[in-house]
C-alpha cells in the first residue's frame, strides 16, 4: 500500500478510472489510477493541499468523468480489482509519474507540453504528462 484509504475510497478510484477511461480497456484505466494516486502523493503545483483520494477526485475542475453517468454507478468486480492493483503500487508508463492527462480531438496527436509540462507520453486516446525536471518530487 502507497498511501491509506478506506473501502470507500478505493471503490471511489475505481469509479473515476472507469469514467475518465473505460474506453481505453484495463492498462487505460490503470494509468488513470496512476494518475490519481500521483496527486495524493503530490505536494507541488495544485495538489499541495489534497492527500486523500476523495480530496483529489473531488478537487474541482480536475475529472470532468465525476459528472458522468459510470461515475455514479457501484463499480464491478473488476474495476475494484483494478483499484487495488494501483493502491497496492502497480504502476504503468507513461503514467509512471504522471499528473496530468487529457484526450485531444480525434485525429490530433499529443502536445509537446499541456500547461508547460512535458509529455510523459501516450496510450490510445489519453496523453499523460509529468511535472518539470526538479519539481514534484514526491513522486519520483
Amino acid at each position: 500500500m502507497i498511501i491509506s484509504y478506506t473501502t470507500k475510497e478505493a471503490d471511489l478510484l475505481a469509479r473515476i478510472m472507469r469514467a475518465e477511461a473505460l474506453a481505453e480497456g484495463d492498462l487505460g484505466m490503470l494509468m488513470v489510477g496512476n494518475v490519481v494516486v500521483n496527486r495524493v502523493l503530490a505536494n507541488c503545483y495544485t495538489f499541495k493541499n489534497v492527500n486523500t483520494l476523495t480530496d483529489v477526485i473531488y478537487q474541482p475542475n480536475q475529472f470532468v468523468g465525476t459528472n458522468s453517468s459510470l461515475f455514479q454507478a457501484s463499480p464491478t468486480t473488476l474495476e475494484k480489482n483494478l483499484a487495488k492493483r494501483i493502491l497496492d503500487g502497480e504502476y504503468y508508463y507513461p503514467a509512471t509519474h504522471a499528473l496530468w492527462f487529457y484526450a485531444p480531438p480525434s485525429n490530433t496527436s499529443c502536445g509537446s507540453t499541456w500547461y508547460s509540462q512535458p509529455l510523459a507520453g501516450k496510450y490510445k486516446n489519453h496523453c499523460f504528462y509529468k511535472p518539470k525536471s526538479g519539481e514534484c518530487s514526491d513522486i519520483y
